[in-house]
């Protein structure tokens, strides 16, 4: 459930009508969230509330987008949300793991949110095990996406256009039979759930995923983001876009810098 910032006076909800939500997948490498991570922080996109919910591990911690002194000691939670009105662009960034058994519950709750926000579409940003690809995933560059029927209707043409590479369905029982193929994103987390679930619902869904392993996912993050780029056109396109994206204050902790004053 969406609960606005408290701004003092009683101000409305925000109005997400026509917006485009952005989230991420929590998945191998976290490689959606730091690509969030990148869009949030170059786009000096303003917090607007949080996504309360049971089914992601409580966390809380300080301003991961800390700019000063002054906002350092902001607090942040497992599942806030992000609004730039300007590109119509609303951002959903998850920071813990999900709680077993609780992917569907959250699914349910997020696409009933989308629809009653009357969001235009969403994109999930997610990624998947480099080592489980097949013989055809091997091929090519290690980014994917997937459209469900609504918004392949709505844009099928322009990613068409972009000479991107559809996620391509495996066989259900390899080694026995090549015909059953079924979508299988290992390490992807919500990714397939969701995507599925949109699919039933009528939802504009875009998924754009990286293959990956896990370690040092930053650079997974700038390809993943400057691949949503592409489309979306969130910065302007150069020949180094990667440079172009602000890299925020809480990745000088990502491998145990020690812990900010500001928290104490």
């Amino acid at each position: 459930m969406f609960i606005p910032c408290d701004c003092g006076g009683g101000s409305a909800a925000p109005d997400f009508k026509g917006f485009t939500l952005l989230m991420p997948a929590v998945s191998v490498g976290n490689v959606g969230q730091l690509a969030i991570d990148l869009v949030i922080s170059t786009l000096d996109m303003t917090k607007v509330g949080y996504f309360y919910t049971d089914c992601l591990v409580p966390m809380v911690g300080n301003n991961p987008y800390a700019t000063a002194e002054e906002n350092s000691t902001e607090l942040s939670i497992n599942a806030e949300v992000y609004s730039l009105p300007s590109k119509k662009l609303v951002v959903l960034q998850i920071r813990s793991p999900f709680i077993k058994n609780k992917y569907r519950p959250f699914c349910e709750t997020l696409l009933s949110w989308v629809k009653s926000s009357k969001c235009a579409r969403v994109v999930l940003l997610s990624s998947s095990h480099a080592y489980q690809r097949d013989d055809e995933q091997l091929l090519g560059t290690p980014l994917r996406y997937l459209l469900t029927p609504d918004l392949e209707k709505a844009v099928g043409g322009h990613v068409q256009e972009l000479n991107w590479k559809e996620m391509e369905k495996v066989a259900a029982y390899p080694g026995i039979s090549d015909t059953d193929k079924v979508l299988h994103i290992p390490g992807g987390g919500i990714t397939k759930l969701l995507f599925t679930e949109s699919c039933s619902k009528g939802i504009q869904m875009a998924v754009l995923l990286k293959f990956c392993s896990e370690g040092d996912n930053i650079p997974d993050a700038f390809v993943l983001v400057n691949y949503l780029n592409e489309w979306l056109q969130l910065i302007k396109s150069e020949v180094n876009p990667s440079s172009q994206w602000k890299i925020p204050s809480s990745w000088r902790l990502l491998f145990g810098s020690g812990l900010p004053p500001a928290l104490f």
